[in-house]
């Protein structure tokens, strides 16, 4: 059964990763030529002699970015696949499809959502080189934060089921969750590296890109995996009755 979810998955992922790649190509990369066009333009005036690059822009935009994308969607589907299998059978009576989907909505508020309300992406022209290490570290910590906090959640509704029912349970958990990331957030450290000339809609273009990347990702995982999951597990089932009668 779970190699079964495992190619499902992975399935789910290439198609995720080809949908993805599209609006990255579209809109996407549009807003990375002018952000590093603008920096070139910026060193340009400052006197600074522009280095070539070791992977050239076209590449990059090209089957750079689509072998990312692949890879990176594929990997997300597997991974997927398996925090589904675990969760089959042990998340109440959610039929196939909407356990699949309501697990990819939960991936996407704590694994993208929550840690870009607090760290957004920025263009690659934006901020210090020294700073990445730190940067990169603070946003992973909040990934790990923000997965903590939505399973302490989980479980803080599933403690409330009983008593106040399953829409009452449902707020508290989410409730919950809002008032620990919200205190975290505050909690950790601000970091604005965006110079004040650089144009606010060409930033804000960036990152709702890169939200929407994320969204395709997970959206595509999450309808199509509970579709391909639940057709499997209905021609088992129709195999398995069909098989009896023919003997």
């Amino acid at each position: 059964m779970v190699g079964q979810f495992l190619v499902r998955g992975m399935l789910a992922g290439v198609v995720a990763g080809l949908l993805t790649f599209g609006f990255a190509k579209v809109y996407g990369e549009p807003n990375v030529d002018q952000a590093i066009s603008l920096e070139e333009k910026a060193a340009a005036a400052h006197g600074e002699v522009h280095e070539e690059e070791l992977v050239s822009r076209p590449t990059q935009a090209g089957i750079g970015l689509f072998t990312g994308v692949m890879v990176f969607g594929t990997a997300v589907g597997g991974l997927f696949a398996l925090v589904f299998s675990y969760a089959y059978g042990r998340a109440g009576k959610l039929s196939v499809r909407a356990l699949s989907a309501w697990l990819a909505l939960a991936a996407f508020i704590a694994l993208v959502l929550v840690p870009s309300l607090k760290y957004p992406a920025n263009p690659p022209s934006i901020g210090e080189p020294e700073t990445i290490g730190y940067r990169t570290g603070l946003f992973f910590l909040m990934i790990v934060i923000s997965i903590t906090a939505m399973v302490f959640s989980l479980k803080v509704r599933r403690r409330a089921l009983a008593r106040c029912g399953a829409w009452n349970a449902s707020l508290i958990g989410g409730g919950v969750f809002v008032v620990i990331i919200a205190a975290v957030q505050i909690a950790l450290p601000v970091i604005n590296e965006v110079p004040a000339s650089f144009p606010a809609t060409l930033l804000w273009q960036f990152r709702l890109s890169a939200l929407g990347m994320q969204f395709i990702l997970w959206t595509t995982i999450g309808l199509l995996f509970g579709w391909l999951v639940e057709r499997s597990l209905h021609n088992n089932h129709r195999a398995h009755a069909v098989g009896p009668s023919s003997r």
